[in-house]
């Protein structure tokens, strides 16, 4: 990423966690992931951000990103799960199983997964499907 794409992406991260809605926000990351089209983590807070504001389609397009650019990064595993269960469509275990796989190896990892959980079902508080995978996420 080019320093203003990242300062873009740092500074929308930044209002997200002052509280911002997500609804503002998704144009931020839009921009960032149409300049910087090969982050991961861009895609993901993207997907997240969808999510957030009921658009799993479009949740799941981002996310399908994130994870062919890295998949082994957990949230972005999470995110698609996530974006599949709200648009009713299968095959979420393996990806479930593939972010539990990464949460073993790190508490670090771990914690800002549950963080990223809590967090959601802070702004979405009747989640259906962060309910569940936070869930499968415990056991």
């Amino acid at each position: 990423m080019t320093d203003s794409v990242a300062t873009l992406y740092e500074s929308g991260l930044e209002r997200y966690q002052a509280g911002e809605s997500p609804e503002t926000l998704i144009p931020v990351f839009r921009e960032v992931c149409d300049r910087a089209r090969k982050n991961a983590a861009a895609w993901s807070s993207l997907a997240w951000l969808y999510l957030l504001c009921d658009k799993p389609a479009a949740a799941l397009k981002a996310a399908q990103k994130g994870v062919k650019l890295d998949p082994k990064a957990p949230q972005v595993r999470i995110n698609l799960a996530l974006a599949m269960l709200d648009a009713g469509q299968t095959g979420v275990r393996s990806h479930i199983e593939a972010a539990q796989d990464m949460m073993a190896l790190s508490e670090e990892i771990r914690q800002d997964v549950l963080e990223n959980i809590e967090d959601g079902l802070t702004r979405k508080p009747d989640w259906k499907s962060l309910q569940r995978v936070k869930q499968w996420l415990a056991d």
